[in-house]
């Protein structure tokens, strides 16, 4: 049986009393997705997550990213988000969408299609400048999903200084996301000076004994302040993701918006 057989049967049920619209809607929580051959995009994701699908562009041609996204604006409603993307990815989905928006230092393409005020406070905090690409790719994470979000550039513990200057506007956040790379520091001394989630992100910056951002990655993960968390090695798109729904359930939204 097809999507939409399957559709029209689980409606026609429901308009008899055969089935109640609580277990309409959870069985509608498994349906549907396109089948595009290299790819099965998606479509309930944010039904069941939250937020749409994200498209992970790297390792995907610009023909196959177009096709995704197209296959998302055909079949989705709300806000859409491409990590990852190239320049010429780019050039592609904006002929599917003149509301696409490039975003150069993180690689993130955005297409707003239900604008509304943001809600609550997620904190970006990174440690340097070199840092700041992963922290751009948290931001944008986390604006796309609905929330508003605060930056922190440049605040790294060489000059432990600069942060305390901030400490006020870290307690009205919701979550907050450290970026840092080196030895990944800043994350401990955030989550020692707040009660709200820190999501740590190790980032591949440093010299050659930081391994990629693996010396960053082990600190932040033996963290002895509580109420830290660790994604993995430069995954802004995680952590911002994750301090979203955190936002998100702090503020009392059911979704987007």
């Amino acid at each position: 049986m097809g999507y939409e057989e399957e559709l029209k049967r689980l409606l026609e049920q429901v308009r008899s009393g055969e089935v109640n619209s609580a277990e309409a809607l959870e069985r509608l929580r498994s349906l549907p997705f396109t089948d595009l051959g290299f790819a099965k995009v998606d479509h309930h994701r944010e039904l069941r997550q939250g937020f749409a699908e994200v498209v992970f562009c790297e390792r995907k041609t610009d023909e196959q990213v177009r096709a995704i996204t197209a296959a998302l604006l055909e079949k989705n409603h709300g806000n859409i988000l491409l990590t990852r993307a190239s320049p010429e990815s780019f050039e592609l989905v904006r002929g599917l969408d003149e509301r696409a928006r490039y975003h150069p230092e993180a690689g993130a393409i955005t297409i707003e299609r239900e604008p509304a005020e943001p809600y609550g406070l997620v904190s970006v905090v990174s440690a340097g400048t070199a840092d700041q690409p992963v922290a751009e790719e948290a931001r944008i994470t986390a604006s796309i999903m609905g929330s508003r979000v605060d930056t922190f550039y440049d605040v790294g513990v060489a000059g432990a200084h600069r942060l305390f200057a901030y400490r006020e506007a870290f307690e009205a956040s919701s979550a907050i996301v450290v970026v840092a790379g080196m030895e990944g520091a800043l994350a401990s001394l955030v989550g020692g000076m707040v009660s709200c989630p820190v999501v740590a992100v190790p980032t591949s910056v440093g010299y050659g004994a930081s391994f990629g951002g693996l010396a960053a990655l082990l600190a932040m993960m033996n963290s002895c302040a509580a109420g830290v968390s660790v994604v993995n090695i430069d995954n802004g798109f995680g952590a911002g993701y994750l301090a979203g729904l955190i936002n998100r359930m702090v503020s009392g939204k059911d979704g987007p918006g």
